[in-house]
């Protein structure tokens, strides 16, 4: 941490103070858990769908995006700044939102980082409401506190070896090093769900606007994944737990599996043999989110996790 304080005190940008970082807990254990991981295996995902399912429009869609936004805006807004989204950002009727508090923030870096992926998600919200006009949905409920939990306990269960147990109950709100591993739940999903929405909007300007805003969520995506590499174990290991669970969730009998590659040394950018992103239709999607791995035979999911009354819109439960 201390590394990252000089650095920026000698006026290194923040968006490029990792590539020197360097941070000395994690150098040895990078190593290891590369090794250990395979050095970021990948699980390829089937391509989604190249149209909208019938009935299905670009105000669906972008409603779709604006929950997700809803939700990654509250969690960097009541992590940085001690409160959430502003009635004005929220709609007339919105859910009440559980859990998270202000993240006590020792490194410079760090903060500077925070804030801003906090304002660049309020500044998500705006857009799309903005975009949608009267036809934005509210906020829906959220749940950080029950859902950390849930997806801690999930992680813990689900991966032995070489990765360590992420403690419980998992909160991302008592630091700013397990924040990280908090952010970097939301990240990739981002990604991966705005490049999948990508081919079933029939406007070009709301593609144009989506693909600003997936490039916004590579930006974070990167920059957290880059960070927890050089924050090393626990923290490296934490996130590498969530990235399982996150594709044991998105795997589907109709969908194949979730797009996951682990973190490492080797391995920053999660994308396929082409070096293109991958994405995720939006059953995967609520998967996720909803914390709801698909059984077997898989069975339709209408809310859970961190929505625990689903979301808001015409999107909101999985057609399997």
């Amino acid at each position: 941490m201390e590394k990252l304080n000089q650095l920026l005190k000698d006026g290194v940008s923040r968006r490029t103070f990792l590539a020197g970082a360097g941070l000395s807990a994690g150098t040895a254990a990078v190593a290891t858990l590369a090794a250990g991981c395979g050095g970021g295996s990948t699980v390829t995902a089937t391509p989604g769908p190249t149209s909208a399912p019938t009935g299905i429009t670009d105000v669906d869609i972008l409603n779709f995006a604006l929950n997700l936004e809803y939700l990654e805006a509250e969690f960097y807004q009541r992590a940085v700044y001690g409160s959430g989204l502003s009635s004005a950002d929220i709609g007339t009727s919105p859910g009440a939102v559980t859990g998270g508090a202000q993240v006590s923030f020792s490194t410079p870096a760090l903060a500077a980082l925070a804030k801003e992926i906090a304002n660049d998600e309020l500044a998500h919200v705006r857009f799309l409401r903005k975009a949608l006009g009267s036809a934005a949905v509210d906020r829906p409920a959220i749940d950080f506190t029950d859902a950390f939990a849930a997806l801690g306990a999930a992680a813990d269960a689900g991966t032995p070896g070489p990765l360590i147990p992420i403690p419980s109950p998992f909160n991302p709100f008592l630091g700013e090093a397990i924040f990280l591993v908090g952010a970097f739940t939301f990240e990739d999903v981002g990604v991966t769900a705005y490049h999948g929405a990508a081919p079933l909007l029939t406007n070009s300007g709301n593609l144009a606007a989506a693909a600003g805003i997936l490039a916004t969520e590579g930006y974070h995506a990167a920059i957290l994944r880059t960070a927890l590499v050089y924050l090393g174990d626990p923290y490296l290991s934490y996130a590498n737990d969530i990235s399982k669970v996150r594709a044991a969730a998105s795997t589907t009998a109709t969908a194949g599996s979730g797009a996951e590659v682990a973190v490492s040394g080797s391995t920053i950018v999660p994308a396929d043999i082409n070096s293109i992103a991958f994405d995720r239709t939006t059953d995967q999607v609520m998967r996720i989110v909803y914390l709801t791995p698909p059984p077997s035979p898989s069975v339709p999911v209408a809310k859970g996790g961190f929505f625990p009354n689903g979301l808001n819109g015409k999107i909101t439960a999985t057609t399997t």
